[in-house]
């Protein structure tokens, strides 16, 4: 297995650079603003001789009581409690400090007492000498500090090769493709205690205030011997309410993750009205082409009159999402879980399905015999066959001539017609028409040879004497 090595450090130091250094993306957000990583996240490293995983964490505040502070407290213990090594990083232009001290004495009992390994990167070390970078670090009692500069690339890999050297090279057979589930909404609508219930630990930080969640965090998970990937989201606010820098970065990272998701599960609030965002929301889901499940949250304690009006209400305003499954469901209490999880794996099944050519075309032939394309003036569009051109959202090539004409209405009528067939539920599904080309279009006639033009002479000369 690979070890996976864990970022540890107080606010702003740095922590979520490095990671985007060890990892090579910009899958965490980096700003200069303290606490702005909140919940754990994961990622494969890159670079060096070993492959690993390496964990961001939130600014470390061993000393919290209550909060998110507190919370971000706990990730960070759990994140220690699954390490096979830590990086506790520093700060070298701040020196070392009272919170570097209270840290280092709960990575001696966290960490060193269980036998995993703590090494002290010294941070924004560019332009310092090495040893008076490192120098007052000593007293941390955890071993020779290492200087690094996450943001230029300083010192890095040997950081990273130090800490993997005791660690056996166990290269990981290729991974099995499986599905990532991204979990979207509007701000407090429960979408981290849904994460946390689906996978049963408390994962993520889930507070009773809107924007608790920055970034968007990759959750691995096993379930009935499946592996998936969970992704809790920042809650999407509409434009105008978006104030805050490090939150228009949320929301980027937000729409990052409907892309790389194979499903969504979008999640409504049944104790708040519908507003133009969730709709706004779920067309870009659409327009992004993922697989599609929606959760209506907070079931738990509505009477039936307000359950039926709630339906009723849905049901006219997502008209849009009829081919998506839906659920009513309580992430608090863990109610209707098991049937989102069957809809998730239908979703992917459907969004992923192998549709052969002979089917497709015999369901296209099926199709126009039942209802004819409409005639683009003197002429009916031929549609002569088809072929998938890909997958998450599946897409049909449709083949044929005169296709420019073909009205939209028609072509979602094909959309419905091809999802009947091989019973996609719960995944868009998109047509492409491709116009059979004129072989002759852009070919010029030949000149006449002198003989044809003696021949056209003879019949213009014949035809005008017979005809006149």
């Amino acid at each position: 297995m690979k070890p996976t090595i864990v970022l540890v450090g107080r606010p702003n130091v740095g922590k979520s650079t490095l990671f985007n250094r060890l990892t090579k993306t910009r899958d965490a957000i980096v700003a200069d603003v303290p606490g702005l990583t909140r919940d754990r996240h994961y990622g494969h490293g890159r670079g060096a001789s070993k492959p690993y995983l390496v964990v961001d964490t939130g600014g470390f505040e061993p000393v919290a009581k209550d909060g998110i502070l507190h919370e971000m407290a706990k990730q960070t213990l759990q994140a220690i409690a699954e390490a096979d090594a830590v990086i506790f990083v520093t700060d070298a232009r701040q020196g070392l400090t009272a919170q570097d001290k209270t840290i280092a004495e709960t990575l001696r009992k966290q960490a060193i007492s269980r036998g995993v390994p703590v090494t002290v990167a010294v941070n924004k070390a560019e332009g310092f000498v090495e040893d008076m970078a490192t120098a007052e670090f000593h007293e941390l009692g955890l071993g020779a500090p290492t200087s690094i500069s996450a943001a230029h690339g300083e010192g890095v890999r040997q950081l990273i090769e130090d800490v993997l050297a005791e660690f056996t090279d166990a290269r990981d057979e290729v991974e099995e493709k499986h599905p990532k589930i991204a979990i979207v909404g509007r701000p407090n609508v429960g979408k981290s205690t849904l994460v946390n219930r689906m996978i049963g630990e408390d994962r993520v930080i889930a507070f009773d205030q809107p924007g608790t969640t920055r970034d968007s965090i990759y959750v691995p998970l096993e379930r009935d011997g499946r592996p998936y990937t969970l992704i809790d989201t920042a809650g999407i606010r509409r434009r105008g309410k978006v104030f805050e820098a490090i939150e228009k970065f949320s929301v980027i990272k937000t729409l990052q993750a409907v892309e790389d998701a194979n499903v969504v599960i979008l999640l409504l609030d049944a104790r708040q009205e519908i507003a133009d965002q969730d709709t706004h929301i779920a067309g870009f889901i659409l327009e992004a082409g993922r697989a599609l499940v929606v959760a209506i949250n907070k079931w738990d304690g509505l009477d039936a009159d307000d359950r039926e009006r709630i339906k009723r209400e849905y049901d006219r305003k997502f008209q849009f999402l009829s081919f998506a499954r839906w659920h009513t469901i309580s992430a608090l209490q863990g109610s209707g879980l098991q049937p989102l999880w069957e809809s998730v794996d239908g979703a992917f099944a459907a969004a992923t399905a192998k549709l052969s050519t002979p089917k497709l075309t015999r369901a296209l032939l099926a199709a126009t015999a039942q209802h004819q394309p409409p005639l683009n003036g003197l002429h009916r569009p031929k549609l002569r066959y088809a072929h998938q051109g890909g997958s998450n959202p599946p897409t049909v090539v449709v083949h044929g001539s005169g296709l420019s004409g073909l009205p939209a209405s028609y072509v979602r009528y094909l959309e419905n017609s091809f999802r009947d067939a091989f019973e996609l539920k719960g995944t868009p599904l998109r047509v492409e028409l491709k116009q059979a080309a004129n072989p002759y279009a852009d070919k010029k006639p030949q000149a006449l040879t002198k003989r044809q033009e003696d021949k056209r002479r003879r019949n213009r000369r014949y035809q005008k004497k017979t005809f006149s």
